[in-house]
């Protein structure tokens, strides 16, 4: 059984953070562990709450995780804090983590920043240099690449200069295009248009999560970086497909499309 991990924030209502992440590599056959980095008390209608778990609890998780689980591919989600963060490249470096996927939750689908600047620079600086691939949507590429970030041209030229940190590989998420779901693939020598069609749905919260974990998922599962996040977006677009309500906002994707489920028998 192959190994991956989570550094991320819980989500309450199990639609993005470190359950989706959980439930997506489950859904892959790949055993998921966890390094919780804040709580947060939210549901399909929003968030009310967070609180950030200490640095030191943190790297406490760290170290039981990986002292102990031969972990394959690791994926990072809310970092919350530079503090965390330095926590987090420390670790990397520390347990020679591979295979780190950086999904860089800097910015809500509502534009609202969810970085202190401080944090924004750490994750910059030193934690996407160890990256092999970054995973931004549209409004965090344009705060990484420093402008607008609208059409496919454009997200090529932001892969272009998010590499430039020294990171392996980008996809720049172009779910919010209007042209269609288009993700852009760049791994320093040749793009890759990723195009699906486009969900009808409002069942999408933790998309962005779960498609990171699942090229996570899929790099532990031995594929090559290409592969996962071809497969990555093959996976996240079934799962869109496949979505349905649990609450009264915007529910989650649906993780175990695949899955056979088994029903009470009256």
């Amino acid at each position: 059984m192959k190994i991956a991990l989570t550094i991320a924030g819980s989500d309450s209502g199990a639609g993005a953070g470190i359950q989706a992440d959980l439930k997506t590599f489950a859904a892959l056959g790949v055993y998921g562990t966890s390094v919780i980095t804040a709580v947060t008390a939210q549901n399909t209608l929003g968030v009310k709450s967070f609180q950030e778990v200490s640095p030191e609890i943190v790297a406490d998780q760290l170290e039981a995780i990986c002292t102990d689980f031969e972990v394959s591919a690791t994926k990072t989600g809310m970092l919350a804090s530079s503090k965390i963060i330095d926590v987090v490249v420390q670790a990397v470096n520390r347990y020679k983590i591979a295979n780190l996927v950086v999904d860089p939750v800097m910015v809500a689908k509502s534009g609202d920043r969810l970085l202190l600047p401080d944090a924004e620079e750490a994750l910059v600086e030193k934690l996407i240099p160890m990256a092999l691939i970054v995973t931004p949507n549209l409004f965090e590429a344009e705060v990484l690449c420093g402008k607008k970030v609208t059409t496919i041209p454009e997200m090529k030229e932001a892969a272009k200069k998010i590499l430039d940190y020294g990171c392996k590989g980008v996809v720049v998420k172009g779910g919010h295009l209007d042209e269609g779901a288009v993700d852009i693939f760049y791994d320093g020598e040749n793009f890759q248009e990723l195009r699906a069609k486009k969900i009808a749905t409002k069942n999408d919260h933790g998309t962005g999560c779960t498609f990171s974990a699942a090229i996570a998922g899929f790099l532990a599962l031995g594929m090559d970086l290409s592969s996962a996040v071809v497969t990555a977006k093959e996976y996240i677009t079934k799962a869109l497909e496949h979505s349905y309500a649990v609450g009264h906002g915007r529910s989650p994707v649906n993780h175990f499309f695949a899955t056979k489920v088994y029903q009470k028998i009256d």
